[in-house]
C-alpha cells in the first residue's frame, strides 16, 4: 500500500514489528517498506465471535504488559515525527504521564485546531483546564497500538488482527478508551477478558473521557467542527 506522507510507511512498519515482537495479538507481517510504500500480508476477514473477542482482550492485555521504555517512546527504529492517521504525531519521551499526555497528545491538536479556525482561543482554554486536572498514575508505560478504533481491528479466521498502528509508549487505558469511543463487536467481552487478565485500576470507566480527548482532537484537526463540539463536551467532564 502507498502511504500518505514521507516517513509514514517507515513509522507504520516499525510499529507493526514492535507489536509483533510482543507475541500477544496478531499483526500482518511486514515484507518491506520504503519512503512511500509498505508491503504487508493480506488479512482475510470473517465475522467476529465472542470467543475471538475474549481472546483479543487477553492478547491486548499481554501486548500492553510487554511495555515501553517510557511514555512517548517510539518503536525501535521508528521516527520521532510519526503519524496517527493523516495527522502528525510526535513521539517525545516523558516520565510524568499527565504532563506528557497534555503536552504531546492533547494540546498540540488543540493548538492546531485553533490555528485552522476550528476552535476559538477561548474554547482552547477549556481543554487547557482539563489538562490541569489529569491525575497522576502508577501505571507503567504500556506498549500501545495507539490508533485502536474499530477499523484497525480486523477479524480473521484465527481472531483479531491489528493494522495501521500509531504505536508508542503510553497509558494502557488510552487504547481501551478508543475502542469505547468508536465501538467494537463484543466490546463488553473484550474488556472483561482484559480485566480478568490484567485488572484495571479502580475508576477506569470514569477516566475514559480523559483518554478520549486525544483521538477526539485528532479528529477535530482532520474532520472539523462536529468533533470539536464533542471534544469540548468531553473536556468539561474531565476531573
Amino acid at each position: 500500500m502507498v502511504k500518505h506522507a514521507p516517513g509514514a510507511a517507515a513509522a507504520e512498519a516499525a510499529g507493526l514489528r514492535w507489536l509483533a515482537d510482543a507475541g500477544a495479538v496478531a499483526v500482518p507481517r511486514v515484507h518491506g517498506a520504503d519512503a512511500d510504500w509498505l508491503v504487508i500480508d493480506v488479512v482475510e476477514t470473517s465475522s467476529p465471535t465472542v470467543a475471538a473477542a475474549e481472546a483479543f482482550g487477553r492478547g491486548l492485555a499481554a501486548l500492553h504488559n510487554a511495555g515501553a521504555p517510557s511514555f512517548g517512546a517510539p518503536p525501535p527504529g521508528g521516527p520521532v515525527h510519526a503519524w496517527i492517521g493523516l495527522a502528525p504525531m510526535q513521539n517525545v519521551r516523558g516520565d510524568s504521564w499527565p504532563q506528557w499526555y497534555a503536552e504531546h497528545r492533547v494540546l498540540p491538536y488543540a493548538r492546531a485546531a485553533v490555528d485552522s479556525g476550528v476552535l476559538s482561543a477561548s474554547e482552547a482554554t477549556v481543554l487547557e483546564r482539563a489538562c490541569a486536572r489529569f491525575p497522576e498514575t502508577t501505571e507503567a508505560p504500556a506498549r500501545l497500538h495507539g490508533d485502536l478504533w474499530n477499523g484497525n481491528v480486523l477479524w480473521g479466521e484465527r481472531g483479531a488482527v491489528l493494522i495501521d498502528p500509531a504505536a508508542h509508549g503510553g497509558h494502557r487505558e488510552t487504547d481501551l478508551a478508543m475502542l469505547y469511543l468508536f465501538g467494537s463487536p463484543h466490546l463488553d467481552r473484550i474488556v472483561a477478558a482484559y480485566d480478568e487478565t490484567a485488572p484495571l485500576a479502580d475508576g477506569y470507566r470514569e477516566r475514559i473521557p480523559m483518554h478520549q480527548l486525544f483521538p477526539l482532537l485528532v479528529h477535530t484537526v482532520l474532520f472539523g467542527r462536529s468533533y470539536a463540539a464533542q471534544a469540548l463536551s468531553t473536556a468539561r467532564s474531565v476531573g
